[in-house]
């Protein structure tokens, strides 16, 4: 049997006005909305942190680092992806890669896409990222403007011991 493992994580934060935009590992200054949510609502990073940490049956995101939890208000995607790529390694997993596609109006990811990656990768280890936007041709809250989405794949592969 194989030990290639993989995990599929989702996301979903609402916009409002005042709110820092914090996507994909970076600051998005220039935007007028950003993400809510207990930590800095990076939804890249989340997805991104659900899809490891389900390839590697350790749960998910609200079971690793609970809205009740204090240690984690406003913590960046950044520090939650160094967390889950600590826990994996403690597991005797390896990253192989993520794929991470934004689901949004509005920024424009092309436009930092690599940056992204990088900055992704870098919070991971130095894990391969792959990061891809898209929009919803105005239907469904991302397409409204309500919100960002983002869904992600993670590739593990596990410790022959498991």
């Amino acid at each position: 049997m194989s030990n290639l493992r993989i995990g599929t994580g989702l996301d979903v934060h609402k916009l409002a006005a005042g709110h820092p935009m914090n996507l994909a590992c970076l600051a998005w200054p220039d935007e007028a909305s950003g993400l809510v949510g207990h930590s800095d609502g990076d939804v890249a990073a989340h997805a991104a942190c659900d899809a490891i940490l389900s390839a590697a049956g350790l749960g998910d995101l609200g079971s690793v680092f609970g809205t009740s939890d204090p240690k984690w208000a406003g913590a960046t995607g950044s520090q939650l992806l160094s967390e889950v790529a600590k826990l994996v390694a403690e597991q005797g997993a390896q990253i192989v890669n993520v794929s991470v596609q934004i689901i949004a109006n509005f920024p424009n990811i092309g436009s930092r896409r690599t940056q992204a990656q990088e900055a992704m990768s870098l919070a991971l280890g130095g894990v391969t990222v792959s990061i891809s936007g898209t929009t919803t041709d105005g239907l469904g809250l991302t397409g409204r403007g309500e919100g960002v989405a983002s869904i992600a794949t993670a590739l593990l592969e596990l410790n022959s011991n498991r």
